[in-house]
């Protein structure tokens, strides 16, 4: 939760996303294991959730009335965050929690296989994904205008025209259904005793390790380079996220999984503080962009003399140029996600508490 909120105070600063010195690129680059993370025990959460209901039909009906939560909320009150203008017109953005969304509708149906069968697909998804651009980019030029828009969706991301506003597709749904259903299945193995639980997840995220540096190390290493090419470290790092490759999630997954015994074990003041975020994670989510916008408008007015009419364009895909002089530097972008994320822990520890003490039945759903 935390890493994701330096990717996004660092959308309103103004640095690039990566590159080209290495404090820029490592701010962009830890940041890779949000998305993976998400996904991944998204899937984990809905499987120990199906234990607690009982009823797989009760979990199925409960993803697909979340996940559509999920999608409507990333439409309308996410983008108005991110934006900070009502310009519906021209701009609609399907983010990370648009992905979620449909990945939880998706699942509703999957859930009522076998869990073996769910992670096989899962993993067939994630490995096999090329297949479906394969397929998108095969199709006849008659089609194009007709089912396009299908596999901009499940795959290929970009722009796509409602007849009005454009929806920018950011995460499309391939293969980010595949990483949720094995996280999924992932939930059988925390079911086992503690030692082999331990094993397995240090077992399953240093083969995952081992293969992204052995294969992404030979592709880095072989890939052309020239003068004004990044060095070895930051091509091997530099994965591609949009679609999610094979050695994106390998490189992501990989150490995630291998650190779970190590995170279940954490203790003491700070841990317990991260804790409160992980319990609301949807709550965070909703409130953490509006504030780091609204952060970013006062740093602009104290460094500027002004409010930047750039902060009110359509963040974070198309703001259009940057004003020159706006930039920020990694210390005040740092500076500003410690005092966002402090600010943050006070009402997610009050929403903590209330669902603890009140259990209402919609609150499953925030």
């Amino acid at each position: 939760m935390v890493l994701m909120a330096i990717d996004h105070v660092r959308v309103y600063s103004g640095l690039p996303a990566g590159g080209p010195t290495a404090g820029i690129f490592f701010t962009r680059w830890i940041t890779h294991f949000v998305a993976p993370a998400f996904a991944f025990f998204a899937g984990t959460s809905a499987f120990f959730h199906g234990r607690k209901l009982g009823d797989t039909g009760a979990l199925s009906r409960y993803l697909v009335t979340r996940g559509l939560i999920l999608v409507l909320l990333e439409l309308t009150v996410i983008r108005v965050s991110w934006t900070f203008n009502l310009d519906y017109r021209t701009y609609l953005m399907a983010g990370v929690i648009w992905m979620l969304g449909w990945c939880m509708v998706l699942m509703g149906g999957l859930v009522r296989l076998p869990v073996r069968t769910i992670g096989i697909l899962g993993l067939a998804v994630m490995f096999l994904q090329q297949i479906v651009g394969l397929v998108g980019r095969g199709l006849p030029d008659a089609w194009r205008p007709a089912v396009g828009w299908l596999f901009q969706i499940l795959y290929f991301g970009g722009g796509i025209d409602l007849g009005g506003p454009t929806l920018a597709v950011l995460y499309s749904l391939i293969p980010w259904i595949g990483v949720m259903a094995a996280g999924y299945a992932f939930g059988a193995i925390l079911l086992r005793e503690p030692a082999e639980r331990d094993r397995l997840c240090l077992k399953i995220g240093a083969w995952g390790t081992a293969v992204y540096l052995g294969v992404g190390g030979l592709v880095a290493f072989f890939a052309p380079g020239g003068e004004g090419s990044p060095p070895f470290l930051f091509r091997l790092l530099g994965q591609q996220k949009y679609p999610a490759s094979q050695l994106f999630l390998l490189m992501t997954l990989g150490p995630t999984i291998a650190l779970i015994p190590l995170a279940e074990r954490a203790r003491g003041w700070f841990a317990d503080r991260l804790a409160v975020f992980g319990r609301v994670p949807l709550f965070y989510y909703l409130l953490h962009i509006p504030l780091i916008h609204a952060l970013a408008l006062l740093v602009s007015q104290l460094r500027l003399g002004h409010v930047s009419p750039w902060l009110f364009t359509n963040h974070p895909l198309w703001p259009g140029d940057q004003p020159e002089g706006y930039q920020w530097g990694l210390g005040l972008l740092y500076f500003v996600l410690v005092i966002a994320v402090v600010l943050l822990y006070f009402p997610c520890r009050w929403y903590d508490r209330v669902k603890r003490e009140r259990r209402a039945g919609w609150m499953r759903y925030l």
